[in-house]
């Protein structure tokens, strides 16, 4: 389950809470999966309205006639393939129309043309953190006047310290009481870049240091077999795709993350809830979370030397790694929930309201929130092309 999935479970989540009533439609056949499961477990509707294979041209006709059965006021879509369909679809039922932009989406030719022409029926256009919006500038994905950027956030609650939790995740990984945990969570292919993190914790990992990986994907056979090559394939516990994340960041000790793009990662916010300092690539929105020197380290990303130094001084440094802990928590407590982002966007849905076709029959279903305004590209850094 990747970012972008899960912004769409909280923001789901939160929405229902506030009031809303929130439909998630899957352009994909639901199947079996963690995603699934945690969809049906907080009680949110989900249903698919499945893509045919190629170029569907069939996909904005039946999400339209879905759209309208439902009677939906607003449509929020999430990555390029929804993009693609969705907004066309929403602007034929008059529904007010946001999309969310999660990281590069390194689209080119006809793909891109595709997302372009889509993202001119949105009414607001969302990225995660300012350097997403500037990759929408300098792609000229959208109107500069459409663009917004909302932080990401999570549920401080969900995830926070637990040591009970924490002794018994590790007594079922077969990890002693007082060994270190080097953790990370996130989907395992290239542009995560979970090669070089193998290579840097290397000479870190011994008798009572330990690597915990979280997460699936196309990389994982050949990241094993580096391991093995690196001689550290014992000292490592290949966890795969886990529903219990909350209760896995609270039995790490230090998160690491080695992307080489990113948009703003819920797993690094997910991590410094949970108290863990954090060590990760300067890449996409992390410079916003992650205060360099305080409440983690930012290396260059694939500067493998400086990424194992500070690895190594914090596994070296219990009371240091503690402190970073504690203020990354408060940080992510302060500016970085769920509830904030919920409240941001419903606001964010009146504005795209008052710029739809629809507004006249909608605007008494969504109305702005007097303390939170979205945050825009011009309040923060404004993105240059």
């Amino acid at each position: 389950m990747g970012g972008a999935e899960s912004v769409a479970l909280e923001l789901s989540e939160r929405q229902q809470a506030l009031g809303m009533d929130v439909r998630v439609v899957s352009l994909a056949p639901l199947g079996t999966s963690a995603l699934v499961e945690e969809f049906r477990d907080r009680h949110i509707p989900l249903e698919a309205v499945a893509k045919r294979p190629g170029f569907d041209v069939t996909m904005v006709p039946r999400l339209a006639a879905r759209f309208h059965q439902l009677q939906a006021s607003v449509v929020h879509t999430h990555n390029p393939q929804p993009l693609i369909y969705g907004a066309p679809a929403a602007r034929l039922v008059r529904a007010a129309v946001v999309h969310t932009k999660h990281g590069v989406n390194p689209d080119v030719s006809r793909r891109l043309w595709l997302r372009r022409q889509a993202a001119s029926f949105v009414h607001m256009f969302v990225a995660v953190s300012d350097d997403t919006a500037r990759e929408a500038v300098r792609n000229d994905e959208v109107s500069r006047r459409k663009l917004r950027v909302i932080l990401n956030g999570i549920d401080p609650a969900r995830f926070r310290p637990n040591r009970d939790l924490a002794q018994a995740q590790r007594a079922e990984l077969g990890i002693a009481p007082n060994d270190t945990i080097v953790g990370t969570v996130g989907r395992l292919c290239e542009v995560k870049n979970q090669r070089m993190l193998l290579r840097a914790v290397a000479p870190l990992l011994g008798s009572d240091t330990w690597l915990v990986v979280v997460g699936d994907g196309p990389d994982r056979q050949s990241l094993e077999r580096l391991a093995d090559q690196l001689g550290i394939g014992a000292r490592i516990r290949w966890l795969g795709e886990r529903r219990d994340v909350s209760s896995l960041l609270a039995a790490m000790d230090v998160f690491a993350l080695s992307s080489y793009s990113e948009g703003l990662p819920l797993g690094v916010l997910e991590a410094m809830a949970t108290g863990l300092p954090v060590v990760a690539t300067a890449v996409g929105g992390l410079s916003a979370v992650v205060d360099d020197g305080q409440t983690g380290y930012l290396v260059a990303s694939g500067n493998e030397s400086a990424f194992q130094e500070r690895l190594s001084r914090l596994l070296a440094d219990r009371e240091l790694a503690a402190t970073f802990g504690r203020r990354g928590r408060a940080r992510v407590c302060d500016e970085f929930s769920s509830t904030r982002v919920a409240r941001e966007y419903l606001s964010l849905y009146a504005e795209a309201l008052h710029g739809s076709l629809g507004f006249a029959e909608h605007r008494e279903g969504l109305r702005p929130q007097p303390d939170r305004q979205p945050v825009r590209p011009h309040e923060r850094s404004a993105p240059q092309a």
